[in-house]
C-alpha cells in the first residue's frame, strides 16, 4: 500500500518533513531506508559544491533547486536523528534561531558596533563563553578548523589563526609576487607532484598538519594569561 502524500494545505517545510518521514517508513524506499549519517556525509558537501556552481552561473533556477537539495540533506539526519531519539528539525531550527539572537547583541540588544571588526570580535567573545568549561571549548587559537576540508583552504585557514595568534611571523614573503605569478606556481607545484606520482592534496595536508604540531607546541609555551 503506498504512502500517503501530505496534504498541500500545509506549509512546505512541513510536507518536506513528511515526505522524508514516509521515505524512511517500512512502506518507504528501499535506498533511503539503508542511508545513516555515515553514508550521507559526504552527499552534503557535494550538493554544496553544485550551489556554488549555480551561484557563480546567476543561475536563479538552479539555485532554487541545489538549495532544496541541500535542504533535503538537513532534512534527512534530522530524521534519522529524531529515529534515533537524538534530536529532530524543529531542535535543530530553535537552535541555530538561539544563536543569532546570541550572537547579534548589536541586532537583537543595545550593544553599540562601530564596524564588522567589531561584529566579529564580539562573535567570537561569545562563542568563546558558549563553548567555555564544555566538551566543545577550544583553548588554543588553533582550534576550529574542520579536518576535512580541502588540504589548501586547512593551510588557509591555519595560517589565518596562527597570525591572528602572533603564532606565525617570520614566513618569509616572496618578492614581487602577482596573484598570476602565484596562481601559476601553485598550479606547477601540482603537476611537478603529479609528475612523481605524488597526490599534491596529501602532500600539502601533511605538512599543514606538521605546520600545526610546531604552531601548538610554540603556543603552548607560551606563559599564561594574567
Amino acid at each position: 500500500m503506498p504512502c500517503p502524500k501530505p496534504s498541500r494545505r500545509l506549509p512546505a517545510i512541513r510536507q518536506l518533513l513528511e515526505v522524508m518521514a514516509s521515505l524512511r517508513s517500512p512502506q518507504g524506499c528501499p535506498w533511503d531506508r539503508e542511508q545513516d549519517h555515515m553514508t550521507l556525509r559526504t552527499h552534503a558537501v557535494e550538493e554544496v559544491y553544485e550551489l556554488m556552481d549555480a551561484i557563480e552561473a546567476g543561475d536563479d533556477h538552479e539555485m532554487a533547486e541545489e538549495l532544496g537539495d541541500l535542504l533535503l540533506q538537513v532534512v534527512f539526519h534530522c530524521q534519522l536523528a529524531r529515529e534515533r531519539g537524538a534530536f529532530d528539525f524543529e531542535q535543530v531550527a530553535r537552535r541555530i534561531t538561539d544563536k543569532l539572537l546570541r550572537r547579534h547583541p548589536h541586532v537583537f540588544g543595545d550593544v553599540k558596533v562601530k564596524d564588522v571588526d567589531e561584529v566579529w570580535a564580539n562573535w567570537e567573545k561569545i562563542k568563546h563563553a558558549e563553548k567555555h568549561g564544555t566538551k566543545h571549548a577550544r583553548p588554543s587559537a588553533l582550534d576550529g578548523i574542520p579536518k576535512h576540508l580541502p588540504a589548501l583552504a586547512c593551510a588557509e585557514k591555519l595560517v589565518k589563526k596562527a597570525r591572528k595568534a602572533k603564532l606565525l611571523t617570520s614566513l618569509k614573503q616572496p618578492v614581487g609576487t602577482t596573484k598570476r605569478k602565484l596562481a601559476k606556481n601553485i598550479f606547477e607545484l601540482a603537476a611537478a607532484a603529479q609528475a612523481q606520482g605524488w597526490s599534491a592534496e596529501e602532500l600539502l595536508r601533511s605538512e599543514v598538519k606538521r605546520r600545526e604540531r610546531v604552531f601548538r607546541k610554540t603556543e603552548m609555551k607560551r606563559p599564561a594569561a594574567a
